[in-house]
């Protein structure tokens, strides 16, 4: 909740933020709602973006086709940063793969934009003297986990199972995904333990009743 309000507080303010957080650290979850309270921010909305296998230069045209009914035109250079220069947007853009000089170029290009971006670790960090500001995600605090694990499972954990998610913070470092997957396999053991004590009690073919009279015969038959 902090992390979501200090974001939303930047892009209100027309900053660029860059968030990092690894793969499973709820970065686009957080994304998702930031997007969400933006959507009265700037007069052209919020415009997704994906960052995955594209350059600065292809974002340019997904941005430029995000805001104009131009499917079949494909400006020249200069046409295009004429035409971005002018959006005003919060653009989110997740999975970016190239900080440094090339995110420069982006951010230059679109002045009216304030973007707030996703980024794993091992993305390149943005330029020195960039204006972007950056907020790490990090992983949940033990307790933090635990009750993550119980919403997920819908009760609360027995002491084995307690001692088993503090293995698993310690292991995977409090990645929330984690914790949810945890919980998936939580409920599934329940259900399965559910069915088998069904079985117990009441027998494979409980719906099943005996019956030892003999069926009548059929009309002209003795």
């Amino acid at each position: 909740q902090d992390e979501r309000e200090r974001l939303v507080r930047l892009l209100a303010r027309g900053r660029s933020v860059r968030l990092t957080g690894p793969a499973g650290s709820g970065r686009t979850s957080l994304l998702d709602l930031v997007a969400e309270d933006c959507s009265d921010l700037a007069p052209d909305g919020v415009i997704r973006l994906t960052g995955w296998n594209r350059t600065a230069g292809e974002l340019l045209y997904d941005l430029f086709y995000a805001v104009f009914d131009a499917p079949l035109h494909r400006p020249d250079r200069d046409e295009l940063l004429s035409c971005v220069r002018d959006i005003g947007a919060v653009v989110v853009l997740d999975d970016i793969e190239f900080g440094g000089a090339a995110l420069d170029e982006l951010l230059d290009a679109t002045p009216e934009c304030a973007f707030v971006i996703g980024a794993t670790p091992d993305v390149p960090a943005p330029s020195a003297d960039s204006a972007v500001e950056e907020v790490f995600l990090s992983g949940l605090e033990r307790a933090d986990g635990v009750e993550l694990l119980e919403r997920c499972v819908g009760r609360v954990l027995t002491e084995e199972e307690s001692n088993w998610a503090g293995d698993l913070w310690f292991e995977s470092e409090g990645l929330p995904l984690r914790f949810v997957q945890a919980g998936a396999l939580l409920r599934q053991r329940d259900r399965l333990r559910a069915g088998a004590n069904a079985v117990d009690e009441f027998g494979v073919f409980a719906d099943a009743a005996p019956t030892d009279t003999p069926l009548a015969p059929e009309e002209g038959e003795e």
